[in-house]
């Protein structure tokens, strides 16, 4: 936990710093995209091999959680991280794929991530490619019919190179009830299960599941985890950055 916590504290200070960010959602799916980029087939050298795993961060808002990771892997130089959003930067507030090394999708527009990596995993599947297609979306993201159309189409073509990680975070709860969200999943033909998505052992272990379908992992998380301010409050941090103050109380906080 001590890696992830001094990555929460580079996106605490790129946020302070850029005025912007999404720092409540980084939090949420920080663990997932960690235990990830540690476990699948990536070479951070060379980012682009063909024989590569795939990351689709469909939830870009979420970005300043990708780029810690990135970095970290040594795709970019840490202090770049700081410069996030700066006018000469480019990290930008929604990752593009043509500009940061490792980033396979420009997202941000809820509900175009899953639509994309189901069509990269049916491309390997016809080339019998033995990568693997990883898709992380969020609850709030599921509102959108394009997520549903893809959960299908990726159902009836058995992509079972597809592996679908659901930040579970309650950022739905005043939308749309997505309850009882395995069961739906089942019904459309995906094989779930779900996790603790703070846990990293059962994340790595969900990377091991495999079926002849594509396989949806719930991950129960905490938006804003680690710090209780955004944990109590996540919907008034969803786009909020901190203070002076409240940085260097935030990074006090983080054990």
């Amino acid at each position: 936990m001590n890696r992830i916590n001094d990555l929460k504290r580079r996106i605490l200070n790129a946020a302070f710093l850029a005025k912007e960010g999404h720092v409540a959602s980084a939090f949420s799916v920080l663990d997932i995209l960690y235990v990830l980029y540690e476990n699948i087939n990536f070479d951070p050298e060379r980012d682009k091999l063909p024989s590569r795993d795939f990351v689709f961060l469909s939830k870009g808002h979420a970005s300043l959680a990708l780029y810690a990771v990135l970095a970290d892997k040594g795709l970019f130089s840490n202090h770049l991280l700081a410069r996030y959003c700066q006018h000469d930067s480019f990290l930008g507030g929604h990752p593009h794929r043509l500009c940061v090394p490792g980033v396979e999708a420009s997202t941000g527009s809820l509900g175009h991530g899953l639509p994309m990596a189901v069509g990269c995993a049916m491309s390997l599947a016809n080339d019998k490619e033995q990568n693997r297609v990883y898709c992380i979306v969020g609850d709030g993201e599921l509102n959108e019919g394009s997520c549903w159309e893809s959960l299908m189409l990726a159902a009836h073509h058995k992509l079972c190179n597809l592996t679908l990680f659901i930040d579970y975070n309650g950022s739905n709860d005043r939308a749309i009830d997505l309850a009882p969200l395995r069961r739906k999943l089942l019904a459309f033909g995906w094989p779930t299960e779900e996790i603790d998505g703070h846990d990293h052992e059962a994340l790595k272990t969900a990377l091991c599941y495999r079926s002849i379908k594509p396989t949806a992992i719930i991950c129960r998380t905490v938006k804003g985890k680690g710090v209780k301010e955004m944990e109590e409050n996540p919907h008034a941090w969803h786009h909020r950055t901190p203070t002076r103050e409240e940085l260097d109380r935030f990074i006090q906080e983080l054990p």
